[in-house]
């Protein structure tokens, strides 16, 4: 493969904060300009975002605007999808910006692993104050979110799920797109589902993207929430558990919930139980100051850690309830459609 045509696909609303930076960023790429083409598939924004794009695609050919009716991800993606004529698509978030040398190691890495159906790097933290500093330090812990190694940045080489991929335009072509009935988690399951495939995935070091990091402990709790509700309905569409990760927040939940509990009735449970949580407590203290270096930050980081876990915990017990017991459908959980 070289130098492939690629098509960048932007799904937005409402991000007039951040469509200026990310567009900036792609026309900067070291990448030629006829080689690429991005469609920014915008859900219908009431603030300046559309203008900002169309200011840009009068500049640069290559930027195209497209309008999302329904509002959600999975449909803008597939719209910019079903637009793309390039060898290779790239998924990109309207609050991401590209390393100039992104696609030529997208490219690089795909060549180099043709067995590899899609390719994705790590995420270099942007902090628009101090609360979204200590939040991209939590997010940045295996403590904090797991083995997501975008995230984390660990390890270089196959992984289970990869953030703002290039991938091969036949994969599409084969396993179908993203799945419109998902709010949220449709990259994981679209993840997923080329795996069950026998497509593997290629994470490499050096494709980095600058990613604006949440500015508010409320905004971090809505995003992991809705992670955790809707895993459990890519659970049931797919009849197992996708990764086993996600089930470590939703069992500490279940386990606060049981032990408060059970700890009325026996003095040793509810001192196993505070044990626990003592436990949990100090451990993330500890991990907090290796992490920020700083005595006076570690209250904060706690409180993020704790957050974190929690969100997705709840989220996922929520769609236990919604999608398991009660048999809702995601239509119902999300009437409105909209993110």
């Amino acid at each position: 493969m070289t130098d492939p045509h690629i098509s960048i696909v932007i799904p937005c609303r409402n991000e007039e904060q951040y469509i200026g930076k990310c567009l900036q960023s792609i026309v900067d790429l070291n990448y030629p300009h006829q080689l690429l083409e991005v469609f920014v598939c915008d859900g219908m924004s009431d603030d300046t975002t559309q203008q900002t794009v169309q200011e840009f695609a009068q500049r640069y050919p290559l930027i195209h605007l497209l309008i999302n009716h329904s509002q959600t991800t999975p449909h803008a993606l597939n719209l910019g999808i079903n637009q793309a004529s390039g060898d290779l698509i790239v998924i990109l978030g309207a609050h991401a910006e590209v390393h100039p040398d992104y696609m030529i190691h997208c490219v690089k890495s795909l060549v180099e692993h043709p067995e590899a159906g899609g390719v994705g790097g790590i995420l270099e933290n942007q902090f628009v104050n101090p609360v979204s500093k200590l939040i991209g330090l939590a997010m940045s812990s295996s403590f904090g979110v797991g083995d997501a190694y975008f995230r984390t940045g660990t390890k270089e080489g196959y992984v289970d799920t990869v953030v703002f991929g290039a991938y091969r335009k036949e994969i599409f072509e084969k396993i179908g797109l993203f799945d419109e009935e998902l709010v949220r988690n449709q990259d994981d399951e679209f993840n997923y589902r080329m795996l069950k495939h026998g497509y593997k995935l290629w994470l490499n070091k050096s494709v980095v993207s600058k990613y604006h990091v949440r500015s508010s402990i409320g905004r971090l709790f809505k995003q992991y929430f809705q992670y955790g509700l809707w895993k459990v309905y890519v659970n049931k569409k797919h009849r197992t558990i996708t990764t086993s990760r996600q089930l470590v927040p939703f069992l500490f939940v279940l386990f606060l919930i049981v032990g408060v509990v059970a700890s009325c009735f026996n003095h040793w449970i509810l001192i196993g139980y505070l044990s626990v949580i003592g436990f949990y407590l100090a451990l993330a203290a500890t991990l907090s100051f290796l992490l920020a270096h700083q005595f006076r930050k570690v209250p904060g980081l706690i409180l993020i850690f704790i957050v974190l876990h929690l969100s997705y915990g709840i989220g996922y017990l929520a769609g236990v309830i919604k999608f398991l017991f009660l048999g809702y459908g995601s239509e119902k959980v999300n009437p409105a459609g909209h993110k």
